[in-house]
């Protein structure tokens, strides 16, 4: 029959079993998805790329979906080498990559919102990582336009008010001349004798 094992025995290859499941399940099929930042701000007209770097054994599928307060959409699903599957909202907009990381460029104000990526291996498992994008108006083009506006808006008054003055010396001149003009060069008027 079976020797008997200590409680001891039965705590060792019960760990040793335990720690053998965990690498293997971490070699056979874990996830891994790291990102340097979670929370992206930038500027309308700008781009962004939100950064990952994802391992796993095999090739992964890998999904980006788009999540605001008013609307939830996918962005697109591919594997890295194969590029398809992009949605038309954002066909002309994104740069995948073949670690999993993804470019978003000509941000709109609507952009701003939750990015989530999954990855899912082969096996059918999967993990999600989260971006938050908060996308800024710029202010200072409307001020430059602003101050644009105004500098050629007084450049022209300038030009109107030097012609209209130019215009008052030219009628001026003219009148005077006219006025010479009608005056009789030798005005010889006889006085009467009373």
């Amino acid at each position: 029959m079976w020797p008997a094992l200590k409680h001891s025995d039965v705590q060792e290859v019960s760990l040793f079993l335990s720690i053998t499941f965990y690498v293997w399940h971490l070699a056979v099929g874990a996830i891994s998805i790291e990102s340097p930042q979670k929370s992206l701000t930038r500027s309308v007209q700008d781009h962004v790329f939100f950064s990952v770097d994802v391992t796993c054994l095999g090739i992964p599928t890998i999904q980006w979906n788009f999540m605001s307060g008013v609307v939830s959409r996918g962005i697109g699903i591919w594997q890295p080498g194969v590029f398809t599957n992009v949605t038309v909202d954002y066909r002309d907009r994104v740069h995948t990559y073949s670690n999993g990381s993804m470019g978003l460029a000509d941000l709109r104000l609507q952009d701003a919102g939750y990015y989530v990526v999954t990855v899912t291996d082969a096996s059918g498992s999967s993990k999600d990582a989260g971006f938050v994008l908060k996308v800024n108006e710029i202010l200072y083009e409307d001020l430059q336009y602003l101050s644009v506006s105004i500098v050629v808006l007084g450049v022209l008054a300038g030009l109107l008010l030097l012609c209209m003055w130019l215009t008052e010396k030219a009628y001026r001149h003219l009148k005077a001349r006219r006025r010479k003009e009608q005056m009789p060069e030798n005005d010889e008027t006889e006085l009467q004798h009373l």
